[in-house]
């Protein structure tokens, strides 16, 4: 056999030994090869909005793991593994924050994206930054409920009764299941608040526990006017 020919021979070998290698890998014994991609058009690429709504989405992706982690810290009663949920919970609020903050460079009038920005910003204990970020969403869509109800609850990280109290009343003819929760969150700041006045004045807290008071008894006197919530109109 000629040199020449004894090189080919080799070469056909190893293609051989090649394509059963990756034919074994492929039918279970490693992992298969990625396919490769057609040599075709490619797909049309995404909008800014569309990539901004992708962001938006992989935010609340975050944001749902935050609030569960954070809800598992409030249950906690050991000390460690509560401050190991809220360590765990303030990483993905930062995460999901940089993923609004991602989609609003991409399309600066998603205003879902400003208030989801917002919330987390609250979360994360920035109630200036959250109050400009709710302000952003209403202004690009006014009467956005989500958006008047966690700025009703940044209000109240900073003692604006009065805010706080306007919401409710906005909500309580626009939303009444928003305006229920904002009631749960004001019931919440007025216990924290008898234990840690945080500034608040006594005759402050007693006329706010007061007004809370009274529109619950309102929402309840009430609540059989509503309508069912599966009714279609």
């Amino acid at each position: 056999m000629t040199t020449e020919m004894s090189r080919r021979w080799v070469m056909a070998v190893a293609v051989l030994a090649l394509a059963g290698t990756s034919l074994a890998r492929a039918a279970g014994g490693g992992p298969a090869p990625a396919p490769s991609r057609s040599s075709g058009p490619s797909a049309p690429s995404l909008t800014p909005e569309e990539r901004a709504a992708q962001k938006y989405n992989a935010g609340l992706k975050q944001q749902e793991k935050a609030d569960g982690l954070q809800k598992e810290a409030e249950a906690a009663t050991d000390p460690k593994k509560k401050s190991k949920s809220e360590s765990q919970a303030r990483k993905a609020y930062g995460k999901a924050r940089s993923e609004f903050e991602a989609a609003l460079k991409l399309d600066a009038r998603n205003y879902q994206a400003h208030g989801a920005l917002g919330y987390v910003l609250r979360r994360l204990g920035d109630y200036d930054a959250s109050l400009k970020a709710y302000d952003k969403a209403l202004e690009l869509k006014p009467g956005y409920t989500p958006a008047v109800e966690y700025r009703a609850e940044a209000f109240l990280g900073l003692n604006r009764v009065e805010e706080a109290k306007s919401a409710y009343m906005e909500l309580f003819t626009a939303d009444r299941p928003r305006a229920d929760m904002l009631a749960t969150a004001m019931q919440k700041w007025v216990d924290g608040r008898r234990q840690d006045p945080a500034g608040v004045e006594p005759a402050t807290l007693d006329g706010f526990a007061k007004w809370l008071e009274q529109r619950l008894e309102i929402a309840s006197q009430t609540s059989a006017l509503l309508p069912p919530k599966d009714a279609k109109w």
